[in-house]
C-alpha cells in the first residue's frame, strides 16, 4: 500500500530477519486516518492524526525503514517491551523456589526482557482487516532468562473514533513472570527537525499515588502520595513545570521516568489514566489501561538522532505512558502479581485516543 498518507515506503521495511520476513503494516480508519506498524518489535512508526485546523502530523516518533527500526539508538523507541517492561533489580528474581538471573543491561539492573527481548523479535503478522492486526510471538523457555515457553498475540486496533486500542493475550506452558507493555514515544506537537519538547504539554494523571526510586531507577518499596509532590498531576498542569525541581526524586529519574499507582475501584477495570494536551496543535490523547500502573517517562536520555521523514528526536521531545504492573515487581510480594502459571491467560487491554481541542 504506497499510496499512504504517513509518507513511509513499505519497501523500505522489508527484510529477512532471522528467516522471519518484516514488513510495514498499514491500519486506516474511516476518516482517512493512519497508523503504520512493522512487525520487527511491533514498532509504531506513525500515527497520522489532525491537530485542531485539520491539518495531519505523525505524533509517534519512529524511524522510515527497517535497518533504523533495527539499530535505533533507542532500541525501544515506540515498540513492544516483553517478556518483563521495566527493570527488576540486578537482574534477580526468585519463582518457586528457584533463583533466576537476567541479563543486566541498565546499570545493575535488568530492563524491558533484556537486550535481545520482544522489542527485538520479528512477529508473525496477519493483517484482519483495514482496521486491526494481529501479531504473534513464541518465546522460547529460558528466552532471555524467563522460564516457560509463552505464546503471546498482540491485536493492534485503529478505531473511527482515533483510538489505538492494543491487545494482549498470553499463555505459558511453566510458572513464569510477564509484564507486557508498549513503548509509544508521543509527540503531540507532531514529529519535526528538531521536534519540539514536551515541556509545554498539559498532563493529567489518574493516580494519587506514585512509585519513588533509588538512584539506579529501582523502586525504594514503597507507595507515596503525589501531594506536595512534582509528581502530583491530579490536577492538570504542564510537564516541564515541575520536572527538574530540586527533588531527589525527579534527580533519579533525569526527569520523570516513574511508575504511578493508578486510581482503581476494581483490580483490572479499563479506566482513565492519563491525558495530555498540546496546547499549539490543540491535539490531545487519552490514555486508558486495565493495568494497574503507568510508567510515564520523559525521554530524558535522547541525544537529538535521526528519525522518520527527516525528524529528530532531542531530550525530551517526546512522552511516554508504558501501562504495566509495578517494576521490580517478582521481588516485591505485596506488589501486585506478575506470576503466569500454566491453565492462566495473561489479558491487557491498553487504549490512546487522540482528539482535538478546539
Amino acid at each position: 500500500m504506497s499510496n499512504t498518507i504517513t509518507g513511509l515506503d513499505p519497501q523500505k521495511f522489508q527484510k529477512e530477519v532471522d528467516g522471519k520476513q518484516t514488513a510495514l503494516y498499514i491500519l486506516r480508519n474511516k476518516k482517512g486516518h493512519e497508523v503504520g506498524i512493522t512487525n520487527y518489535g511491533g514498532a509504531l512508526v506513525a500515527i497520522m492524526v489532525p491537530d485542531r485546523n485539520g491539518n495531519l502530523g505523525n505524533v509517534i516518533q519512529g524511524h522510515d525503514n527497517i535497518d533504523e527500526v533495527m539499530t535505533s539508538p533507542e532500541p525501544y523507541l515506540s515498540t513492544l517491551i516483553g517478556r518483563f517492561g521495566n527493570r527488576i533489580c540486578k537482574g534477580k528474581y526468585t519463582l518457586e523456589g528457584k533463583e533466576y538471573q537476567l541479563a543486566i543491561n541498565n546499570g545493575p539492573n535488568a530492563l524491558h526482557g533484556g537486550p535481545t527481548g520482544f522489542h527485538k523479535r520479528v512477529w508473525d503478522a496477519e493483517q484482519l482487516d483495514a482496521q486491526s492486526l494481529k501479531l504473534h510471538y513464541v518465546a522460547a523457555d529460558m528466552e532471555e532468562g524467563f522460564p516457560g515457553q509463552l505464546d503471546m498475540t498482540v491485536i493492534y486496533s485503529f478505531s473511527d473514533d482515533d483510538e489505538l486500542i492494543i491487545d494482549y493475550k498470553g499463555f505459558t506452558d511453566k510458572p513464569t513472570i510477564i509484564n507486557m507493555t508498549n513503548h509509544g514515544y508521543f509527540s503531540l506537537a507532531g514529529i519535526a527537525n528538531p521536534t519540539p519538547t514536551v515541556d509545554d504539554l498539559i498532563c493529567e494523571i489518574n493516580a494519587d499515588y506514585y512509585l519513588p526510586i533509588d538512584d539506579t531507577s529501582i523502586p525504594l518499596g514503597c507507595i507515596a502520595p503525589v501531594k506536595g509532590t512534582p509528581f502530583d498531576f491530579t490536577t492538570p498542569k504542564p510537564v516541564g513545570r515541575d520536572i527538574d525541581a530540586d527533588d531527589v526524586q525527579t534527580k533519579n529519574g533525569a526527569g520523570y521516568d516513574h511508575c504511578f499507582v493508578l486510581n482503581k475501584k476494581e483490580v483490572g477495570e479499563l479506566s482513565f489514566a492519563a491525558k495530555i494536551t498540546e496546547p499549539k496543535s490543540g491535539r490531545t490523547m487519552e490514555v486508558y489501561t486495565t493495568e494497574p500502573g503507568v510508567q510515564v517517562y520523559t525521554d530524558n536520555w535522547a541525544t537529538g538522532y535521526p528519525g522518520q521523514n527527516g525528524a529528530t528526536f532531542p531530550r525530551r521531545s517526546a512522552i511516554c505512558f508504558e501501562a504495566q504492573h509495578f517494576p521490580d515487581s517478582p521481588n516485591r510480594p505485596y506488589f501486585p502479581s506478575v506470576v503466569l502459571r500454566p491453565g492462566e491467560t495473561y489479558t491487557q487491554k491498553t487504549i490512546y485516543k487522540f482528539g482535538v481541542e478546539k
